[in-house]
């Protein structure tokens, strides 16, 4: 038991350094001197894992639950479209903020006179799971994209992340929500580095 337990903890670090990263447009450095950014974040058109459209998947996903439990759901698709509003967005604007010592760089949604806008706009989903022994981290493919808040075409820079992963090492994330949240704040952590790296 114990060495299945050690086996998917390591399978779980391994897979947290996974992700890549590829710069899509503009240079980091040109956010060099930038200290907050409003935030907003795009999920149209985003893909689930081994589905085509979300739509696909949520049918899918309600239609098992309703024939355990009518009304399931329904509960299902209410919670997915919540769970970014109440999870995955406080935990990007988290783990964002708290890279940066005495607030020198900050992001948030209601930084309504920025001069800059951070845009995250996810394009893929893998929700992972978690039964107990076994569990794999969500994952979460992601662009990142800097404008000038007055004119959205002036892209500062752009860069894309793939397969983020967002496990909870306590075992807490049996809920599908709480696991890609984690997902959003090593988004939040990989960006937050790359520009106190690189933004020089």
């Amino acid at each position: 038991m114990k060495k299945i337990v050690l086996v998917t903890m390591l399978m779980t670090l391994t897979l947290s350094f996974g992700q890549k990263r590829k710069d899509i447009e503009g240079s980091i450095k040109n956010l060099k001197g930038i200290t907050e950014y409003k935030l907003v974040f795009d999920y149209e058109n985003l893909k689930v894992h081994k589905f085509d459209t979300e739509e696909e998947f949520l049918k899918d996903k309600m239609d098992k639950r309703e024939e355990k439990n009518v009304g399931g759901g329904e509960k299902f698709k209410k919670s997915w479209f919540a769970d970014r509003e109440n999870l995955y967005e406080p935990k990007y604007i988290e783990s964002f903020n708290k890279r940066f010592d005495g607030g020198a760089v900050k992001v948030g949604k209601d930084i309504k006179n920025a001069k800059y806008t951070m845009k995250v706009k996810t394009t893929w989903i893998y929700p992972g799971y978690n039964v107990g022994v076994v569990k794999q981290p969500s994952k979460v493919n992601a662009t990142i994209i800097i404008y000038e808040t007055a004119n959205p075409d002036k892209i500062v820079f752009s860069t894309k992340y793939f397969k983020v992963p967002g496990s909870n090492f306590y075992g807490a994330d049996f809920n599908s929500g709480y696991r890609i949240a984690e997902s959003y704040a090593k988004l939040a952590k990989e960006m937050a580095k790359y520009i106190l790296k690189k933004a020089k």
